[in-house]
């Protein structure tokens, strides 16, 4: 009797394949079950939407200034009043989104590119290479974030685009070591080997096979430092090393409502409300991005 053997190979049917979730879904249905990263991401675009469309739905110009109506509070004309020269404080605080937002993104993106190249070269290489960027990224960590930041606006001069370079800086040594240690992992394992045996060169297995195995905590980073950024950048605006008037920057509006704290206390209340909210959307969408990507957490 001849007797007939399954092939092992054969495709599962289609109806199992669809019923195995992707990467991207399984990442979503994660990210949704956490009720408060989805309350941070409906904030960060909220106010990724208001950056977008400021010219459009600002009410008034916000550099034209009337005296005649300065100092006024909140009203049915002026919904967030106007400041010491008449200017419409909503208006101020749409356009400021754009330059808040600007400035994280920014200065996020400097400190992700050089912190993910350091990061890379000293986990991949080791030796020597490891030892002079570890030694560099240890200085840099050895002054707090916000006073080495004034000490290159102070060098460099106040301006905002100083302040990106600042910010972005001091965000170098963040994305360097968690790059370096995710490196440092990845590269031990057997698929890396068998690359390299192949006769892959060094720039195809970093760039091409590294790289984007260690992208979910640099996003989980990414996010999370905006926050800093954004805060950081309103500090320094807020001293008076950022943004210089007319910007409205909502740092520097902070700054100039401290004067009027008594008499018109819209003028501090709303950007620090601004800056308080936004702040706390990247942190907790950050918090939820991490519990989604993080492998070890339970489905």
């Amino acid at each position: 009797m001849k007797v007939e053997i399954a092939p092992t190979n054969q495709a599962l049917p289609p109806k199992a394949a669809a019923a195995r979730p992707s990467k991207w879904r399984t990442f979503y249905r994660k990210l949704r079950k956490n009720k408060l990263a989805m309350v941070g991401g409906c904030i960060v675009i909220f106010y990724i939407a208001i950056a977008l469309l400021a010219p459009f739905i600002a009410p008034y110009d916000p550099y034209e200034i009337d005296l005649v109506n300065k100092l006024k509070p909140p009203s049915a004309e002026h919904w967030m009043g106007t400041d010491d020269k008449g200017r419409d404080v909503l208006s101020r605080l749409l356009y400021g989104t754009q330059l808040s937002m600007s400035v994280g993104f920014v200065a996020v993106f400097i400190g992700a590119f050089f912190g993910i190249i350091l990061g890379l070269l000293s986990g991949y290489y080791g030796g020597w290479v490891d030892t002079v960027i570890s030694r560099i990224i240890d200085v840099l960590l050895a002054f707090p974030g916000i006073l080495l930041s004034l000490a290159i606006v102070s060098a460099l001069g106040p301006s905002l685009f100083n302040v990106m370079i600042a910010v972005g800086i001091f965000s170098i040594p963040v994305f360097a070591r968690i790059v370096r240690g995710s490196t440092l992992t990845v590269k031990k394992l057997e698929y890396i080997d068998a690359i390299r045996s192949l006769g892959a060169n060094d720039f195809i297995i970093i760039f091409r096979h590294i790289f984007p195995n260690i992208l979910s905590p640099i996003i989980v980073q990414a996010t999370m430092r905006l926050a800093t950024a954004i805060l950081s950048a309103a500090g320094l605006s807020f001293l008076g090393l950022g943004a210089q008037p007319p910007l409205p920057e909502w740092g520097a509006m902070l700054s100039n409502g401290r004067d009027f704290l008594f008499t018109a206390p819209h003028l501090a209340m709303f950007p620090g409300f601004a800056i308080a909210t936004l702040v706390l959307g990247f942190n907790i969408f950050g918090d939820g991005l991490r519990d989604a990507l993080d492998p070890r957490m339970k489905q």
